[in-house]
C-alpha cells in the first residue's frame, strides 16, 4: 500500500511556511541596498509591479505543478510531461548549490547574534572583525554546523511537527521584530562630525520617494531587471521550493487567496526590511553609506551603525540579528525540504536516510565553502565582472544561471506544450476563482519568457546595454 503524503494542516501553516522561504537574506541585505541603488520609490514601484505580474505568474505556477504532481521538484516536471525530467533535475541541483553556502552565511548570522547577545557589540563593529572571523580555521566551521544541525532537526521532524509547526511560532516573532526594529529606524537623529544632522525621516524619503534624475532607458532597464533579479530571491521560485511545498497543500484548499498571501507577505517585510536600514544607515553613515551591500552592508556597515547609537545600539544589534537568525532558519529549511522530498520521491527512501544524506552533501560542501576564505581561498573574475571566492561562484551559478534557466523552461513547459489551462484548472480545481487569469495566459507564454532571457544574457556577461 503506497503511503499517504504529508500535507500542510491547513492554509496558514502553508502560507506561513511559504513566506517564511521567501523571508530571507536577499529581502534583508539585497532589497534595501538595490532601492538606495535605483532611485528609492522608482525600484519600489517597479518591484511592485513585477511581484503583481512577473513575480505571481511564477509564484502560481510552481505552487499549481507540485499540488496538481503531489511530487517534488526532482519528478514532477516528468509527471506534468515525461520529456521534461531533465528540468527538474535542474530545479533540484540549484538547491543543493544553494544550501551550503547559505548554512556557512547562516553561520555568520549566528555569530554576530551571540556577540551582540553577550554585549559583544562594540567589538564587532570594530575593522577587520568580520575579516578576521570568516578567515579563521575553526570558529566558521563551528558555526556552520551549529546553523545546519538545526535546521537539519525541523525537517528531521517531517512536514507537520517540523516546517509547520517552526514556521507557526518563528515567522509572528519574525514580523514582531521587523515591525519594532523599523519603527524604531524612523525616530533616530543623529549629528556627524561634519556637524550635519541627519534624521530616520530623512532616510526614509530617501527611501520612497522615486528619484528620476539622470534616469534614461537604459538606467530604466537596469533596474528593471535588478527587481526581476529581486523577485528569485523574494518569492524563492525557480529553485524547487515552492513546487515541494505546493506538494503538501490539499486539494480543497483556495490557491488563489495563499498566493495573494504570499505576495503580499513577502512584499510587506521586503519593504519594511527597506525601513529598518536605509533610514538607519542614512542616518549615521550619509549617502555613501549606503552603497555597501551583501555581507559588507549586514556585518560591517550595520554593526558600525549600532555602535553609533550608543548603549541601546547593542539591544537593537541583539534584536536585528535575531531577526536575520530566524528569517535564515526559514529560508535554510525551505532549501533543505527541496532536496529531502526530492530524494524521498525518486529514490522512495525514508525522510530520515534522505535528510541524513542532504545533511552530509550540505555539510562537507559547506566545510569547502568556509575554508574558500583561508585554506581554499582564490579569486576569479565572473562573467558579469564581479570577483569571486567558492560562495560567490556558487551564488552566481544557482542565482544567475540555473535559476532563470529553470524558470524559462517552467514558462515554455506550461505555456506552450502542456498549455496554461493546465495550471488554470489546477488553481480552480478546489471551486475558487483565478481572479488574474486574464494576465496568466500572456505572462507565461510571452512576457515572462522575454523578460527572464533578457536577465539570463545580462547575468551570463553577453549584453551590455543595459
Amino acid at each position: 500500500m503506497k503511503k499517504e503524503r504529508n500535507s500542510f494542516s491547513g492554509t496558514i501553516g502553508f502560507v506561513l511556511a511559504a513566506a517564511g522561504s521567501a523571508v530571507g537574506l536577499g529581502n534583508i541585505w539585497r532589497f534595501p541596498y538595490l532601492a538606495a541603488k535605483d532611485g528609492g520609490g522608482l525600484f519600489l514601484v517597479i518591484y511592485l509591479v513585477l511581484a503583481l505580474t512577473f513575480g505571481f505568474t511564477l509564484l502560481s505556477t510552481e505552487i499549481a505543478i507540485g499540488r496538481k504532481t503531489k511530487q517534488s521538484p526532482l519528478t514532477a516536471y516528468g509527471k506534468i510531461h515525461k520529456s521534461w525530467k531533465p528540468l527538474g533535475v535542474i530545479a533540484c541541483i540549484v538547491p543543493v548549490i544553494i544550501m551550503p553556502y547559505y548554512c556557512a552565511i547562516g553561520g555568520w548570522v549566528l555569530k554576530y547574534f551571540i556577540a551582540y547577545l553577550t554585549g559583544n557589540g562594540m567589538a564587532a563593529a570594530e575593522d577587520g572583525y568580520f575579516t578576521g572571523f570568516i578567515t579563521s580555521d575553526i570558529e566558521p566551521l563551528i558555526m556552520m554546523f551549529l546553523f545546519l544541525f538545526a535546521v537539519a532537526f525541523i525537517i528531521f521532524r517531517g512536514v507537520n511537527k517540523g516546517i509547520e509547526a517552526s514556521s507557526q511560532i518563528i515567522m509572528p516573532v519574525l514580523l514582531l521584530l521587523v515591525v519594532i526594529i523599523a519603527v524604531f529606524s524612523l525616530t533616530i537623529k543623529h549629528t556627524g562630525a561634519d556637524g550635519i544632522t541627519r534624521t530616520g525621516l530623512e532616510g526614509f524619503k530617501v527611501y520612497v520617494v522615486p528619484n528620476f534624475e539622470g534616469l534614461t532607458v537604459k538606467g530604466f532597464f537596469s533596474v528593471l531587471v535588478d527587481a526581476m533579479g529581486q523577485l528569485f530571491f523574494s518569492l524563492s521560485v525557480a529553485m524547487g521550493i515552492m513546487v515541494a511545498y505546493g506538494s503538501y497543500v490539499k486539494d480543497d484548499a483556495n490557491l488563489t487567496r495563499s498566493i495573494n498571501q504570499i505576495e503580499i507577505f513577502d512584499t510587506a517585510v521586503a519593504f519594511l526590511a527597506g525601513v529598518m536600514i536605509i533610514p538607519a544607515v542614512f542616518t549615521f553613515m550619509g549617502a555613501e553609506g549606503m552603497q555597501a551591500s551583501g555581507p559588507s552592508l549586514m556585518f560591517v556597515s550595520l554593526p558600525k551603525v549600532f555602535a553609533a547609537m550608543g548603549k541601546i545600539g547593542n539591544i537593537v544589534g541583539c534584536l536585528f540579528f535575531a531577526m536575520v537568525l530566524f528569517a535564515a532558519v526559514t529560508s535554510a529549511m525551505s532549501v533543505m525540504e527541496a532536496v529531502v522530498s526530492s530524494f524521498m520521491d525518486q529514490f522512495h527512501i525514508s525522510r530520515t536516510k534522505a535528510a541524513c544524506i542532504e545533511g552530509v552533501i550540505a555539510l562537507i560542501a559547506g566545510i569547502v565553502v568556509c575554508l574558500g576564505y583561508n585554506a581554499l581561498y582564490f579569486e576569479v573574475t565572473l562573467p558579469n565582472g564581479a570577483v569571486a571566492q567558492i560562495l560567490d561562484i556558487m551564488d552566481y551559478i544557482s542565482n544567475n544561471l540555473f535559476m532563470p534557466v529553470v524558470a524559462i523552461g517552467t514558462c515554455i513547459l506550461i505555456g506552450w506544450i502542456v498549455k496554461p489551462k493546465t495550471i488554470i484548472d489546477e488553481v480552480e480545481k478546489s471551486g475558487c476563482k483565478f481572479g488574474r487569469k486574464w494576465l496568466y495566459v500572456p505572462m507565461i507564454k510571452v512576457v515572462a519568457p522575454i523578460l527572464l532571457i533578457i536577465l539570463l544574457l545580462k547575468s551570463a556577461g553577453l549584453i551590455s546595454w543595459i
